[in-house]
């Protein structure tokens, strides 16, 4: 080995004895379709929720001092918004979320803030980029327990009115992408 090599053996040896050791893998619980699965609580630790349920449950409370409860909106076609005041896609798509919901009789939207963050504090964003539809914050550490933990911002779901997510949508979402969805499944834009 010449000299000039040496410090890059160095490098890559040191890097090597700095990998943890592989752990055995562990096979998840088998779960019935469409039920969140739950790993073991850890103190501390955020929840993670691999599986969104088939018919998930959402009950909140928002921060106008309201309260939503996602079956109290059946016969809705109901989107789930996952999204953050720091998250740029999300920010762009909010007006557009905004109009859908006042616009449409049989389309609902609900903001999930999914970041840690004081009622006031979201109060004040509102304040600067208003929408028309209800917002929650979500406790990252405890989100709910029937929405996979969302692997990007924004997530969207699309509840139909049976109360089934009838879509999932990972990254930005326009109107249009909400309406084709719903006539995809069946049902009517009005």
């Amino acid at each position: 080995m010449t000299l000039k090599m040496f410090p890059l053996a160095l490098t890559l040896l040191v890097l090597a004895a700095c990998k943890p050791a592989p752990q055995a893998p562990v096979a998840p619980p088998a779960e019935p379709p469409g039920v969140a699965a739950e790993p073991p609580s850890d103190a501390g630790q955020p929840q993670v929720v691999q599986q969104t349920a088939q018919i998930p449950v959402l009950q909140l409370a928002t921060v106008d001092g309201g309260s939503y409860d996602l079956a109290a909106h059946r016969g809705q076609w109901v989107v789930v918004n996952f999204w953050a005041t720091w998250c740029a896609p999300c920010l762009k798509e909010m007006p557009e979320l905004s109009a859908l919901h006042a616009m449409r009789d049989n389309i609902e939207v609900i903001g999930l803030a999914y970041e840690d963050i004081e009622p006031a504090e979201m109060r004040g964003f509102l304040e600067k980029h208003p929408v028309a539809y209800p917002v929650a914050i979500v406790d990252t550490y405890n989100p709910p327990k029937d929405f996979a933990t969302p692997r990007g911002l924004p997530m969207t779901y699309l509840i139909a009115p049976d109360g089934k997510v009838a879509r999932q949508f990972l990254g930005p979402v326009n109107a249009q992408e909400i309406e084709q969805a719903i006539v995809v499944a069946g049902g009517k834009v009005g």
